[in-house]
Order: C-alpha cells, then structure tokens, then sequence
C-alpha cells in the first residue's frame, strides 16, 4: 500500500511540476519579458494580470498549493535520493544530481521573490518596473537574481525529461536522447528570456 502511495506521490508531483506550476513560470517569464520594451509596457502586462477575474483564487488553487506540494515532496525526494556521480560520472547521473540540488535553489529563490513582490504587494506596495528596478539595483541582488533563473529553468526543463519519462511518453532510448535535447533547447530559451527580462531593469 505504501508503495502505491509513493508511486502516486511521485506521478503527482511530476505532473504539478509542468501543469501547473510550469506552465506559470512560461506566462510569468513572458509577461516579465516586456520590460525589454520599457516600464510602460511592462507595467500593462503586470497591470492586466493583476486584474484578472477571480485572481486570488486562482493564485492559491493553481499556483500556491500546488507548489508548496511540489516544494515540499521535492525536498523529501531530494534528501532521500542516493547519489552516485562520484563513482559512475555519467550524464544522467549528474542531471539528477543537479534537478535536486537546484530544487533547493529554486525553493529559496522563489520564497526570497515572493518575499520581495507579493508580500510587499500586500503590505500596500505596488508591483511595477520601478520595484524590480530598486531590487536589482543592487548589484548582489542581480547576480542572485540571475543564479536563481538559471536554477529555476534548470529545474523545469530537466523536470520536462523526467515527466516525459514517468508519464510513458519516452520509452525508448532514442526517445529519451530526443527529449534531451528538446529540453535542452527549453532551458536556452528560458533561461535567455528570464536573464534578458532582469537585465533590461538594470540602468
């Protein structure tokens, strides 16, 4: 019975991890990528999702609980999973080594952001281009700024392979060496639009 549990478990968490907490992270990138065009679209794209009909509960039911169970059974997968790359250095050992050490990256990264925007938003802020400018104002901020995007596109698209995987929809080994360089290609182009959007606060 316990078995069952964790299968289900594992097949939940993997499937959070793309729908819908993935699919987040693409709209959250693309509406962030209009700072490149300056603060005033910018501000139209946080403005128009801010106003979205029934915003909260969507925020808690699609986005919130679902990431805290992603979070937290991600924690206990990653501290319970033996490694092995010190003695068999292959690719895959290392890309699951890497999906549990920036699980923990993206958890604090994303707790130290919600921090910074949503919670501030609550305690009367507003949420625009001038906020994520003084954030990133500071120079330390940026780079962990940065490290944090690269972890969390890390995360989801190496995530995408491991779904791919535990759903049955790579079997075979040409399918799997197929997907990996599909999500590799995910990971180049998030992880260009993230940094791009960041950078274009600076200055």
């Amino acid at each position: 019975m316990s078995t069952n549990r964790e299968f289900f478990y594992r097949k939940l968490h993997s499937l959070l991890g793309v729908i819908p907490v993935g699919a987040f992270l693409i709209v959250h990138l693309t509406v962030n990528y209009f700072a490149v065009r300056g603060p005033e679209a910018y501000n139209q794209a946080t403005h128009f999702m801010e106003n979205l009909p029934f915003r909260y509960f969507m925020e808690v039911t699609l986005i919130f609980l679902p990431l805290i169970f992603h979070a937290v059974y991600g924690l206990y997968i990653a501290f319970q999973a033996k490694h092995n790359t010190s003695t068999y250095s292959y690719f895959r050992n290392w890309m699951f080594r890497l999906q549990r050490v920036t699980g923990v990256i993206v958890l604090i990264f994303v707790t130290w952001h919600v921090w910074e925007t949503r919670v501030a938003a609550a305690l009367g802020a507003e949420v625009n281009f001038n906020m994520m400018a003084e954030i990133v104002e500071n120079p330390l901020a940026l780079i962990l700024y940065i490290i944090g995007i690269t972890a969390t596109t890390f995360h989801f698209a190496n995530g995408l392979w491991s779904f791919a995987i535990t759903w049955g929809i790579t079997i075979t080994p040409r399918s799997q060496q197929i997907a990996t360089y599909v999500t590799l290609g995910v990971f180049v182009a998030l992880t260009y639009i993230g940094i791009r959007s960041i950078l274009a606060f600076v200055g």
